[in-house]
């Protein structure tokens, strides 16, 4: 491995280990990497199409196609960690919003990024889909935006 590579890397605790699930949202790490290129205007898309948590009135699972877009500073977040982190929702309780928005919460605060949105498009339960959409402003002039690419739930309008 280069050195340059290898110095990006250095302190990360999960990559390229055996990882255990965290018992917990507030168990998890997340980390970060150094972004190479922190003075480019770009977007960086994570998709968890199975995001799942318990709901905390009946306790039956609750499912959700996250779209996490944001556009780097200096850091990025390392996937292996944002995956784990994700997971640590599925046997913990949480109302739709509640969890949509602490996970944007985090993200903001570990990234510090130049812009960041989160859409929760949550599977209906009871008839009625849920979706949860955040971002912390107006997007940066110049970036490219795609849409999230969630379809519709066939039911609505």
């Amino acid at each position: 491995m280069p050195k340059r590579t290898k110095s990006i890397y250095a302190g990360l605790t999960q990559l390229g280990h055996l990882s255990r699930l965290p018992a917990s949202p507030n168990d998890a790490k997340l980390e970060r990497v150094a972004n190479p290129h922190p003075r480019r205007l770009y977007l960086v898309r994570f998709t968890c199409p199975e995001f799942t948590v318990l709901c905390p009135v009946t306790g039956q699972p609750d499912f959700a196609h996250l779209v996490i877009d944001y556009a780097p500073r200096r850091w990025l977040v390392e996937s292996k960690s944002l995956k784990l982190f994700l997971s640590s929702y599925r046997n913990q309780t949480g109302f739709h919003e509640e969890c949509t928005l602490a996970i944007a919460e985090r993200l903001v605060a570990l990234l510090a990024p130049r812009w960041l949105r989160i859409g929760g498009y949550w599977y209906p339960r009871g008839g009625m889909p849920i979706d949860v959409l955040w971002q912390t402003g107006r997007p940066p002039a110049g970036l490219w935006l795609p849409d999230q690419g969630v379809a519709p739930y066939r039911g609505r309008g």
